[in-house]
């Protein structure tokens, strides 16, 4: 059975693995930053999601007594144990392991939806506990006795159509997943990635400790929920007018190479004009030197060729000539073009983070009035709102306060900062790049086209200086 980690090394659930797990699938924002804080029990804990981790062994998960989902798909499972204290269990998914038979399961007799599909079952025990079990997938196994696909198929109902139905939904995330991915490498290339949803504000608050902990003054949860709707409001403006600059873009540069591979081709038609008409005229001058008799006929004639051959240097060279000056031209009008309208998004760019600026030194202030306030009611004891202990240290002195407060103002600020630096920087790399490349192709362009006319020129002169008069003159 093919496994998505096999090169990397076999997982055993522990501690660490849980408590990341649980913190990645907990709450993200304030109150997410707070149950970090003080810690999660693992007994509250109804859903848990390990797929996807190469697993190996099934261990640690007897503190998880609540616990009515479980998603183990996708590892190396190779025995079902450990899973006897999850008595209150109702939907367990261990498909995509590599487990040989089914057994371990004797305590979970609120289990109502159990899939084991696609693994390396052979051979089916009793299961007469499951007794709410409703929903059985057993498919994509090594059952090789029709008892034990009867049982499968009929005891535990299960049925083609249910396979089928797993199998598209499997196909169906992974169509989503794919879609996803597309749709973040579309916002990477408009540099607005992350910024159409509440991303930017949560990272404000990632590492914020101070942040979390006058999070508990009363009126704090709604001046940041204010904030955050404001701040998130003013991101989703800067993505979606991202998204159309993007595209702004992608039109100027389409349209300059339009207009470039119309130039060249039209150049290249003249030019090959001009070598089929001297072809024509080199060739009835070579024919008439191989027929002539006459000294000074054939004098006369290499003559003419050499002129012609000039002629056609000339003229080649002349059409190269114009071909430069022509997308010189073109050239310098798409750097003005393209660096306007990367100017005009780095202007607008600037703008809408100033907005957030100004939105985070108005919280600041309100946040500052919310904590002096409160730091003058606990100094006349007249705060009656419980605080913890670490909070409540914070407001031993007004300098305190102001350096909390401020210190959550100064990480806010610099997240701030970089993204916008981040958004303008590579932008701007990116005009840099195009307009440097458009110049050089062209350069590489013409030293190419020159060097061609030279060589082939240099090869009729050649073949002319070294024509072979064979027994045609006495």
């Amino acid at each position: 059975m093919i496994r998505l980690y096999d090169t990397i090394e076999p997982n055993v659930i522990d501690e660490e693995l849980l408590k990341l797990a649980v913190e990645e699938q907990g709450p993200q924002e304030a109150a997410g930053q707070v149950a970090k804080q003080e810690g999660i029990n693992f007994k509250d804990v109804r859903s848990l999601q390990l797929d996807f981790q190469n697993i190996l062994r099934i261990d640690n998960l007897w503190q998880f007594v609540s616990l009515t989902k479980l998603q183990l798909d996708n590892n190396i499972i190779e025995k079902i144990d450990g899973l006897e204290s999850l008595v209150n269990l109702v939907w367990l998914d261990l498909s995509f392991n590599n487990i040989e038979s089914i057994e371990g399961l004797d305590t979970l007799v609120n289990l109502e939806d159990l899939s084991l599909f696609s693994n390396r079952i052979a051979k089916m025990d009793a299961m007469d506990s499951l007794v709410k079990l409703q929903v059985f997938s057993i498919g994509n196994n090594m059952l090789d006795n029709l008892l034990n696909r009867e049982l499968g198929g009929t005891k535990y109902q299960y049925s083609i159509y249910e396979l089928k139905h797993w199998e598209n939904q499997i196909q169906s995330k992974l169509e989503e997943e794919q879609a996803n991915i597309a749709e973040l490498e579309k916002h990477k290339a408009a540099y607005v990635e992350y910024l159409n949803g509440p991303y930017l504000f949560d990272s404000l608050y990632l590492e914020d400790v101070e942040a979390a902990k006058l999070a508990y003054l009363p009126g704090v949860p709604e001046l940041l929920e204010t904030y955050k709707t404001k701040f998130i409001a003013v991101c989703q403006s800067l993505f979606d007018y991202g998204l159309i600059q993007q595209e702004k873009r992608k039109a100027e540069v389409a349209l300059f190479y339009e207009c470039l591979e119309e130039a060249l081709q039209d150049n290249r038609a003249q030019g090959l004009k001009t070598i089929d008409d001297f072809e024509k005229i080199h060739s009835e001058i070579l024919n008439t030197i191989r027929n002539a008799s006459d000294l000074q006929v054939v004098d006369t004639k290499m003559n003419e060729c050499t002129e012609e051959i000039n002629r056609l240097f000339d003229v080649l060279m002349t059409l190269e000539m114009q071909l430069v000056e022509q997308l010189e031209e073109s050239i310098n009008s798409f750097e003005r073009n393209i660096t306007d309208i990367v100017g005009v998004f780095v202007e607008n760019v600037q703008g809408l983070m100033a907005q957030c600026r100004d939105l985070e030194n108005h919280h600041h202030e309100k946040l500052l009035e919310i904590s002096i306030n409160t730091l003058e009611k606990i100094v006349k004891s007249e705060f009656d709102e419980d605080l913890p202990d670490d909070v409540r240290a914070v407001f031993s002195d007004k300098d305190t306060v102001v350096n909390a407060v401020g210190a959550s103002h100064d990480i806010h600020l610099l997240k701030i900062d970089n993204r916008e630096d981040e958004l303008i920087t590579k932008v701007t790399s990116w005009c840099t790049a195009i307009v440097d490349k458009v110049h050089n192709d062209e350069h590489n362009r013409n030293r190419k086209r020159v060097k061609e006319i030279n060589q082939y020129v240099d090869h009729l002169q050649t073949e002319l200086d070294n024509f072979d008069f064979g027994d045609l003159i006495d």
